[in-house]
């Protein structure tokens, strides 16, 4: 590729950002502005901060708490990191990679210039300048050979883009195959969330679980021929385990730890090598991304045989099919409206992923719960124990119930040429959630009638909770989905590039979920100051109050359908222009 072609391709990729920038209207452009200048800021302070940290925080401090500074520093970076790849699950390239095949370009120069454009954003940028200016600082306070810090940081930060690079080529490789790439979403977001979650498990069940009971105490002998029995060891222990110091010579994100604390001790060899290793590793994992990169555009990829089905025999009873059941109290288009969307659900892998999220984290809150509850716990915890139940049942559901026709896509057309009232599609999409949420909820309410011994009033309570959440989550999700409809991008979680206002508007629904969350509170509360007051016991308060709670919401939730329902028959062309258009 030479200067020519370049140049033209930059200017060609500056063109299309900035139409996409026009487009989005004059509130779009001050967001956008205004988030440059604060991710601008971000980069300056981290680099600023960096700085103090190692010439003055850091400047008396012991190898070792230098070499915990960077593990915590490398740790929140990979954290954060994960979370983007997760976002990330498919490949993003900035340039349409087949289109320029067909002309006269090198395929390596437009792959180098995807792979620095692909890890241009603000988390590594302000890691970046904190890791800097932390080498920086150190250097500063604690001698000249703390310099080498830099190129650690430099390599490192190569090796780890290089191989995440790597892998989304390797994950465009295994998704190709619609049938594969359901299980592999799946396994990426278990393996994610749980490694998430490993630190927490190992800290308050594993440490808790082993910790020693505390010694019994022991008279002291004050005869005066006596001697004391009680001896003290007065050996200094290290701060930190054998097996994390010896991880750092073998684990390769941690050979900056490992080379920062050498260097505080006036060894430089350690960093010198950590450089070298992380530069060869980083070239490894760009140059297996190039061969996966080529193979994939070139149609060389490996492909299985398809199996032939077996013959199926034939019998005299039809089978039903899942689309034809019946749904109680509701009419026939309404049931199947439902029982296609719960379909949709079933298969979505987007929707698998939000779904797997919530049952993860409640097989990590039953044993973080096991270790924490007692035997006995008091009335008032008993009643927002459900409470709690009835939060983290929607922790991931918010998304799908506040855009519940950005996941059909082009799949809308069919809800806009169906000839039913609208006020019947809302109602069959909040029907289609009914089973999960009930699954869901009522098993975290089981599991923790189980721990923490619940009473059968306050599982009833929190059941008609449960029940009453669902409906007001469902009148905000009917509202919000109507006004603020986004496409969600095949096999990912992530908005399909919606403009910034609309960003804006997720991110205040998503922490909206608290304030929806009050009424839910009322009834255990009142039920604690009954028990204060000893008026009436707290159990039977609550049980009281959730179910005129329940009723409540029910009427609410039927007063706003019709309303809605026109609502959506007035913006149906407006949602399917944003929901089937995908942008480029």
């Amino acid at each position: 590729m030479n200067w020519s072609q370049l140049r033209t391709i930059l200017w060609l990729r500056w063109r299309l950002s900035r139409n996409q920038f026009r487009r989005g209207g004059a509130i779009t452009a001050v967001l956008s502005i205004i988030a440059t200048v604060i991710a601008v800021m971000m980069v300056f302070v981290g680099g600023v901060g960096g700085l103090l940290a190692g010439a003055l925080a850091l400047a008396k401090a012991r190898p070792e708490i230098i070499m915990l500074v960077w593990d915590a520093l490398i740790g929140v970076f990979l954290f954060l990191w994960l979370i983007g790849v997760m976002a990330e699950i498919q490949r993003s390239e900035s340039i349409d990679l087949p289109r320029l095949l067909h002309l006269p370009v090198s395929l390596r120069g437009v792959f180098v210039m995807n792979y620095l454009a692909s890890h241009f954003n603000p988390i590594l940028l302000f890691a970046l300048s904190a890791a800097l200016g932390l080498s920086l600082g150190l250097a500063w306070s604690n001698g000249l050979l703390m310099v080498l810090l830099v190129p650690l940081v430099l390599t490192f930060t190569f090796m780890v883009t290089a191989w995440t690079y790597c892998l989304r080529g390797w994950l465009v490789a295994l998704t190709v195959n619609p049938r594969k790439r359901r299980n592999v979403i799946m396994v990426i977001t278990f393996s994610f969330v749980l490694v998430s979650q490993a630190p927490n498990l190992y800290f308050n069940v594993y440490l808790r679980h082993r910790a020693p009971r505390p010694p019994a105490p022991q008279t002291v002998n004050n005869s005066p021929g006596g001697a004391n029995p009680v001896q003290t060891d007065n050996k200094p222990k290290g701060i930190i385990p054998p097996a994390l110091v010896a991880a750092h010579n073998y684990v390769p994100v941690l050979w900056v730890p490992k080379g920062a604390r050498a260097l505080a001790e006036g060894n430089a060899w350690p960093a010198i090598w950590g450089s070298l290793g992380a530069l060869l590793l980083g070239v490894a994992g760009l140059a297996q991304a190039y061969r996966s990169t080529l193979r994939f555009y070139l149609g060389a990829e490996k492909t299985g045989t398809a199996r032939p089905r077996a013959a199926v025999p034939v019998t005299g009873v039809p089978r039903r099919n899942f689309l034809e059941k019946q749904v109680p109290l509701v009419s026939d288009d309404i049931a199947a409206l439902a029982l296609a969307t719960f379909r949709g659900f079933t298969r979505a892998p987007e929707v698998k992923m939000a779904l797997f999220t919530n049952v993860l984290v409640l097989v990590v809150l039953a044993g973080v719960m096991f270790a924490q509850f007692s035997k006995t716990t008091n009335a008032a915890a008993q009643l927002f124990i459900g409470v709690a139940a009835v939060g983290i049942t929607f922790f991931g559901l918010v998304q799908l119930m506040f855009n519940q026709f950005g996941y059909d896509r082009d799949g809308f057309r069919a809800l806009v040429l169906l000839p039913t009232r609208r006020r019947d599609v809302l109602l069959g999409k909040n029907l289609a959630l009914v089973p999960v949420v009930l699954l869901l909820g009522l098993g975290l309410l089981a599991l923790l009638a189980v721990i923490a011994r619940l009473p059968i009033l306050v599982v009833l309570a929190a059941s008609f909770q449960l029940l009453a959440m669902f409906l007001l989550l469902c009148i905000a999700g009917n509202f919000l989905s109507v006004m603020v409809p986004y496409r969600i991008s095949a096999g990912s979680l992530k908005p399909a590039k919606p403009p910034l206002k609309v960003v804006l508007i997720i991110m205040v629904a998503q922490m909206f979920l608290p304030v929806l969350m009050i009424p839910v509170f009322i009834p255990p509360a009142l039920g604690m100051l009954s028990a204060h007051l000893d008026w009436l016991p707290s159990a039977l308060v609550d049980a009281f109050l959730s179910a005129l709670l329940l009723a409540g919401t029910v009427f609410l939730y039927r007063s706003t359908l019709d309303p809605l329902g026109r609502l959506l028959d007035h913006r149906e062309k407006q949602i399917l222009l944003v929901v089937c258009q995908e942008n480029e």
